[in-house]
């Protein structure tokens, strides 16, 4: 979903903030209610909130849920679910800051996720999957939690829980107003069993066709390899004529660096850019991995977006690819997986045909190649593809902070070599697995605050 993940949503025109309002100890009248009055008095102002005391108080977020209609070629149905973890579904935020001096500023940020149907995890044998970022089925799940102090000519230093300076960079660049409901992560389909074309459920899911090797085999998150926020150091620059930079560091060891650009020229076209490269060395989140000499993983990875301002035609594209010398793969040192590679195109038009707000159509497409787990290469299987293709419609409503859209999008397997007495394991042929595709209706909305 992977900036901080709340920034690069609030780049995208998703998220809308309000401060805190003071509030007025009540006139009570009466001496019999002057030890109330002193109450209350005490009470604001000991209450971290706008206007009263020096580090201010904002609370934003937004709630996401949607009808989502899948079919697998044998089975067919119908769940309520939220759009996703980390940032890209429901979810509420504390975040304040203090002026220092003219130049310097120091604040915070608290994120938590508020899910208990996450689209990540649902399957044909799942419905109500609560909350994949948790870890423990929690509705709820701390997401970030950082302080940070900011200079305006030195850029700003954050410590603590937040998204890697990779992080959801190749997504960052999607103006197109469509950024939740169409994108390169498997949020849709991810925990959803591949069916076999002989009408058998295999033991794998469509994520485990596109893995990213830097989540040390976690998660099926395609291109958004630095996607969990997690302990570091960030630092990021100013932005000086549209261009700006960060780096993180943390954990044992994760690090990444990006750099983007967003600009306009004439008053006709609208472009921005992102890159990125993230490294994972963290033994902890590949225990395999550390067995066979260490997890080292990489990921390179890019996304830009044009749009003619006055026709309101767009192009979005990103592309990632894999760098690594050591996988979470139990085959043995030196035997990692392939270096696989994904890309990812959306087009469109975004105009303001209604009062109500801008409307955006758009069709996607996107394909996955040797992205496969390191459960199903240490099980035999050496390449594999998956593509996937849509089209829909997202109207904003701007006078709620609203949108609603209406969404089609089909995911398919290409057939699959499996070599070896693993095959079986996984619920694939040892030799070639054809398999049915998935298609997902879905028709949600979402509020910001």
């Amino acid at each position: 979903m992977k900036k901080n993940s709340l920034y690069a949503l609030a780049a995208a025109g998703l998220l809308a903030g309000f401060g805190a309002t003071s509030a007025m100890a009540a006139d009570l009248g009466g001496d019999c209610c002057a030890d109330l009055e002193e109450r209350v008095a005490e009470l604001e102002a000991t209450t971290a909130r706008k206007g009263n005391r020096k580090v201010s108080l904002t609370l934003s977020g937004f709630v996401a849920q949607q009808v989502l209609a899948w079919d697998d070629g044998q089975e067919s149905n119908v769940y309520v679910t939220d759009t996703g973890s980390i940032s890209i579904g429901t979810h509420f935020a504390f975040s304040g800051q203090a002026q220092i001096t003219t130049d310097v500023s120091a604040g915070f940020m608290i994120k938590i996720e508020a899910m208990n149907n996450d689209s990540l995890t649902i399957s044909q044998n799942v419905d109500d999957s609560g909350n994949a970022f948790s870890g423990s089925g929690s509705a709820l799940a701390l997401e970030s939690a950082y302080w940070f102090i900011k200079s305006n000519t030195l850029g700003r230093l954050s410590v603590g829980q937040q998204s890697g300076a990779a992080d959801n960079q190749a997504i960052l660049p999607d103006g197109s107003g469509s950024l939740v409901q169409a994108n390169y992560v498997f949020y849709d389909v991810n925990g959803f069993l591949v069916r076999r074309s002989d009408g058998a459920l295999s033991r794998v899911n469509f994520g485990s066709f596109a893995t990213c090797q830097t989540f040390g085999d976690a998660l099926g998150a395609a291109g958004d390899c630095e996607g969990d926020p997690n302990n570091n150091v960030r630092y990021d620059t100013p932005t000086f004529a549209g261009f700006s930079a960060s780096a993180s560091w943390g954990e044992d060891d994760v690090w990444g660096v990006s750099g983007r650009y967003a600009g306009e020229f004439g008053g006709q076209i609208k472009f921005a850019a992102a890159v990125a490269y993230t490294r994972r060395t963290d033994d902890n989140a590949a225990p395999i991995a550390k067995a066979n000499g260490g997890l080292d993983a990489g990921a390179f990875s890019s996304g830009a977006y044009i749009e003619h301002i006055p026709t309101g035609l767009f192009v979005y594209g990103a592309y990632i690819a894999e760098d690594h010398e050591v996988t979470n793969s139990a085959r043995g040192f030196g035997r990692a997986n392939p270096e696989g590679e994904n890309w990812y195109i959306k087009a469109g038009i975004k105009q303001k045909w209604s009062s109500l707000g801008s409307t955006t159509f758009y069709g996607e497409y996107g394909e996955n190649d040797d992205k496969m787990s390191a459960a199903l290469f240490d099980a035999g299987v050496s390449s594999s593809t998956i593509e996937q293709y849509g089209v829909g419609i997202v109207q904003n409503v701007d006078a709620a902070a609203m949108q609603l859209w209406v969404s089609w999008r089909h995911f398919d397997v290409d057939s699959v070599n499996c070599a070896g007495a693993g095959c079986a394991a996984v619920g694939l042929n040892n030799g070639t697995t054809s398999f049915d595709a998935i298609d997902i209706v879905k028709a949600g909305a979402l509020i910001a605050f």
